[in-house]
């Protein structure tokens, strides 16, 4: 890393340059036009630092590194900022893990989606603790290896819908699903969304979200009818014996809530998936070889080479671990219309290592379709 002190204590140490014309070096190197104002100083620096007995090679070295500094700099105090916050993330990463990770999801920013943050919740160990109208706050919250899903995660809530449940649950627990939605009033797709993502499996004795759609149903009829004219309050019949979703039916519609699952991975949503796949986590013992591996596409960055031409570097996971993927010019047009994050693809291609880093340059993609 080179620093914006860096530029110019070298070239006044090497090359004899005043403290102004350092200065003035550093500041053409961060332009664009530099290449002639570059010219001169190029000049000057090799001349002082050859009076100064200093080795062409090195002169070249040195040179080189300064270059390098419209690339990507930032004066000391910036980069001690950010190895402080490092430090403390990674610590609190590591000794509170549940508590760290409900306040980065909580903060809804960073570069990755609640998703791939609750899906390294659990790579930690952490279990994910769904939606409940009795116990969530609007935030996550983490505690003992617990993260609890907090009720900003529930797709279709209003504001005034949250502050109505935490302002009745603070009078009185909900003792039923009858008297959460007689006292908080949801709206139909409200309390389809707190249904289907848990959040009311704990007023319902076996947690049957079938049977909970059959009693909301119930209840909107008695409250139509109580509407009307009728002098007595809702009332819910008992559900008849209704069979629970069946388990992908029950995790489809919980993604399309959470735009996660809390005790599965997305993947599982997937049909059967082809053989002689490898892992995410494994890809460190495949370095050098072709694989194949089914992966969910979590986020993606353009680039452009030098020639113009469009490539994509996009990160995947499966339920093992993260892998950075390189779509080089020629595989991102070819696959460019598949690709759509929230998806999952089985990835083919090399595994590769740099600097202790695992990507994968894919050479080939299929779309897996959810079930």
């Amino acid at each position: 890393m080179v620093y914006q002190e860096d530029v110019s204590r070298v070239a006044v140490a090497l090359a004899g340059f005043s403290h102004a014309q350092a200065d003035g070096l550093r500041k053409v190197m961060s332009k664009k036009d530099k290449e002639l104002q570059l010219r001169d100083y190029k000049n000057r620096f090799y001349a002082g630092c050859r009076q100064r007995k200093v080795e062409d090679a090195d002169i070249d070295r040195v040179w080189r590194m300064m270059l390098s500094f419209d690339g990507y700099s930032f004066c000391k105090p910036h980069s001690a900022s950010y190895a402080r916050v490092s430090f403390q993330a990674a610590y609190l990463k590591h000794h509170h893990p549940a508590e760290f990770m409900a306040a980065v999801i909580s903060n809804q920013g960073g570069y990755y989606s609640t998703f791939a943050y609750v899906s390294e919740a659990k790579r930690l160990g952490l279990r994910i603790l769904p939606p409940d109208v009795n116990r969530s706050d609007v935030a996550w919250r983490g505690e003992d290896g617990r993260l609890r899903v907090g009720l900003q995660a529930v797709g279709n809530l209003s504001a005034k819908l949250v502050q109505r449940l935490l302002d009745e649950r603070g009078r009185r627990t909900f003792v039923s699903a009858g008297d959460f939605w007689q006292r908080v009033l949801p709206a139909d797709d409200e309390s389809q969304a707190l249904i289907h993502a848990g959040a009311l499996d704990g007023l319902e004795e076996a947690g049957n979200r079938t049977a909970l759609l059959w009693q909301w149903a119930a209840f909107k009829r008695g409250r139509a009818m109580s509407a009307a004219g009728s002098l007595f309050a809702v009332r819910l019949p008992e559900a008849p014996p209704l069979p629970p979703p069946d388990m992908k039916t029950r995790l489809r519609r919980e993604y399309e809530v959470l735009g996660f699952l809390c005790a599965s991975h997305p993947l599982a949503l997937v049909g059967s998936l082809p053989s002689g796949l490898v892992k995410v986590s494994q890809l460190r013992s495949c370095v050098g070889r072709r694989i194949r591996c089914a992966a969910w596409l979590l986020t993606g960055k353009l680039v452009s080479t030098k020639s113009g031409d469009i490539m994509e570097f996009l990160t995947f996971e499966d339920e093992t671990g993260l892998v950075e993927t390189t779509f080089f010019p020629g595989i991102y047009r070819r696959y460019a219309h598949l690709l759509s994050s929230s998806r999952a693809y089985v990835l083919s291609g090399i595994v590769e290592q740099d600097y202790g880093a695992i990507t994968l340059t894919v050479e080939q993609v299929i779309s897996l379709t959810p079930v």
